[in-house]
């Protein structure tokens, strides 16, 4: 391989993966790889890859096969898959996609530039999945991905958690800190860059530091990050609501620049359910927890995500779930249908609920959702809020897009602003004209 072969990434899946895509791109780079965003110039396409639940393995393999199909037609020299998957499955997958020119799991993709630098290989393809160990510092190369004002904060790797329907822990290994000092000097970089809101991720933020020999929590690496210089939003992402201190509400409630933003996948809210699913009982029920966050000064956005057909759903506790929907008024809310993994214990569980009805229930939840965000939109007509401008929307050149300090990149609603100048990567005040299901309309004032 010459120093100048130019490398394509595919990262599928969630924010965490992207980390590892950026670090891959990093380490890429620093040994002399270009970056391209056009698979039709580059000789190296890497496809980093989710393996989380079915429809994102299915989507994997359609993209891997995508790539393979390109690299057949004569276009690519080399195609390495990375990833979630290839722990979960790539040892069944090997003798199946021939073309696949290296494989690396999720403790390995520190070694993709090691594996392209490789000339002598020889005849056998390179298949690095161990156990999970690996965690990126502040030290490992990075190529940021997302908009030059944005970026995702990784403080931790793994979970140590034991939730029946998920894979993680198997995909990531357990639970593992970053030390907080690689994080401040992590976040100095990214604020250095341009970076003004830093979202910070981990399959289970809210456990930070709990497995670390000093004595470090979330809450400690919170008000070291409130106080570092040119940072304007730093927002919570996976929390777990069983991890909520009253000290981290303090700190959202008294910190400016923290996001008035909790990120809380609480599954369901049924006590058998949450038992079958390994997450119960906490030391509050989810309704105590709530309240507990709406007590403060502030008002804080809660998004959450919900399970529905998990083995043992009643349309008793359904719609216990859909009457705690109604009454919580969630500003952002996701559900899926329970899926069932092998591997997971929920998998063997009985009672399992028709895929048909499965899906009636969730669209009937989103549906409520649906009618309570639109409520609490039109609330936020006639007030001026403080929007992180984005640029112009994918939609029309002619309205800007951007999100207020409740809305998280990718996954959160936006705000279309349809008047005024404003600049990309700034906080500019917008009064809301409109309010729609999902969307806000205002003006730059």
């Amino acid at each position: 391989m010459g120093p100048k072969d130019k490398v394509f990434v595919v990262s599928l899946g969630c924010a965490k993966n992207l980390v590892d895509s950026e670090h891959m791109l990093g380490l890429l780079h620093s040994k002399g790889f270009e970056q391209t965003a056009n698979i039709e110039d580059a000789a190296i396409a890497v496809v980093n890859t989710c393996g989380f639940i079915q429809g994102a393995v299915e989507e994997t393999i359609d993209t891997i096969l995508e790539v393979v199909n390109h690299k057949k037609k004569g276009g690519l020299k080399k195609l390495l898959v990375t990833g979630c998957f290839v722990q979960r499955y790539g040892y069944k997958l090997q003798k199946e996609i021939p073309e696949v020119d290296g494989w690396l799991g999720t403790g390995e993709v520190h070694r993709i530039a090691d594996i392209l630098e490789d000339e002598n290989q020889g005849e056998s393809t390179p298949f690095l999945v161990g156990s999970p160990k690996y965690l990126a510092d502040h030290l490992v190369p990075r190529v940021q991905t997302t908009p030059f004002y944005t970026a995702y904060l990784r403080i931790a790797e793994g979970c140590s958690h034991g939730c029946s329907f998920c894979t993680i822990p198997s995909l990531r290994g357990p639970f593992r800190s970053r030390d907080p000092d690689s994080l401040i000097m992590e976040a100095q970089r990214l604020i250095s860059r341009g970076v003004k809101e830093l979202n910070l991720i981990a399959q289970d933020t809210t456990m930070y530091g709990q497995d670390l020999e000093s004595d470090s929590c979330l809450e400690d690496l919170l008000e070291r990050l409130a106080a570092l210089k040119g940072v304007a939003w730093i927002r919570l992402l996976y929390c777990h609501p069983n991890g909520v201190s009253d000290r981290l509400l303090e700190l959202i409630d008294s910190e400016e620049v923290i996001c008035p933003y909790l990120d809380l996948p609480m599954q369901h809210v049924n006590q058998e359910i949450l038992r079958a699913m390994g997450r119960g009982p906490g030391r509050e029920g989810p309704w105590e927890l709530v309240e507990r966050i709406r007590s403060k000064k502030r008002k804080i956005g809660l998004r959450t995500t919900f399970i529905v057909g998990f083995p043992g759903e009643t349309e008793k506790s359904f719609q216990e779930l859909c009457e705690f929907v109604r009454l919580v008024q969630f500003d952002h809310l996701g559900a899926f249908v329970f899926s069932k993994e092998d591997g997971t214990s929920a998998a063997r569980l009985g009672s399992c609920v028709d895929q048909a009805e499965a899906q009636r229930r969730l669209d009937e939840l989103m549906n409520i959702q649906r009618e309570v965000s639109k409520k609490i939109n039109q609330g936020i007509v006639g007030d001026t809020i403080p929007v992180l401008i984005e640029g112009k929307s994918p939609e029309t050149e002619l309205l800007l897009k951007g999100r207020s300090a409740t809305m998280a990149p990718d996954v959160d609603s936006q705000v279309l602003i349809n008047k005024g100048e404003g600049v990309a990567g700034e906080i500019f005040p917008v009064l809301i004209t409109e309010a729609h299901a999902y969307d806000l309309i205002g003006k730059i004032v």
